[in-house]
């Protein structure tokens, strides 16, 4: 197994859209040999949207990963002088979570795992789900692309001519992306076609 006995954060933000993608993904972690952290931002914690509601999504969590779930702040904080964690995933990893991140901003439970994880010099490993990649959030994209012990599950753009600037990660590919970061290494190529739509180009 490629991560027996790793200890993996694994945090979700709220791209409600994306949640149910990424189920299948935490299983692969477990079947690996990883011994999953769960933890939610606020957004997940308490919110209900047509894609599920917030209790059935944690429920659903906490079934998966054997593990009650970090919620707070000040249940994050830990994760950094206890050295609990070998990598932390954030995935979805919306654009509020990432702006907040690159800005060193830590007012979510999530922010604070990562930066608790990267106290340690230890990776955070970053699955984007954003629509304004590459808007407003692109320049945050760069600097933490740039910033070491951050690794980014390879992305690209999902939906290009309705969504222009909307970035997505290819979410089957957290795996292999943790694998890599452990070693010091970015999963290759980060950039991704992974659009439906075919290339269209009009003089």
């Amino acid at each position: 197994m490629l991560l027996a006995g790793k200890k993996i954060g694994f945090a979700l933000t709220g791209s409600h859209c994306t949640l149910e993608e990424i189920f299948p993904e935490i299983e692969k972690l477990i079947n690996e040999g990883a011994e999953i952290y769960p933890i939610i931002s606020p957004s997940v914690d308490h919110t209900d949207t047509r894609y599920g509601e917030a209790t059935e999504w944690k429920t659903k969590l906490v079934k998966l990963a054997g593990k009650r779930i970090i919620n707070s702040i000040t249940g994050a904080e830990p994760l950094g002088p206890k050295k609990v964690l070998d990598a932390c995933v954030i995935a979805p990893c919306t654009g509020n979570t990432l702006a907040k991140l690159a800005n060193g901003i830590t007012d979510t439970p999530v922010l604070m795992a990562a930066k608790a994880q990267l106290r340690n010099l230890r990776p955070v490993i970053l699955a984007i789900s954003t629509n304004d990649g590459l808007g407003l959030n692109a320049k945050n994209i760069g600097i933490l692309i740039n910033t070491k012990n951050i690794y980014l599950v390879p992305f690209g753009q999902d939906s290009p001519y309705t969504k222009p600037n909307s970035l997505v990660a290819k979410m089957q590919l957290i795996c292999q992306t943790v694998c890599a970061a452990l070693e010091g290494k970015q999963l290759q190529p980060m950039l991704l076609n992974i659009a439906k739509e075919e290339f269209e180009f009009s003089r």
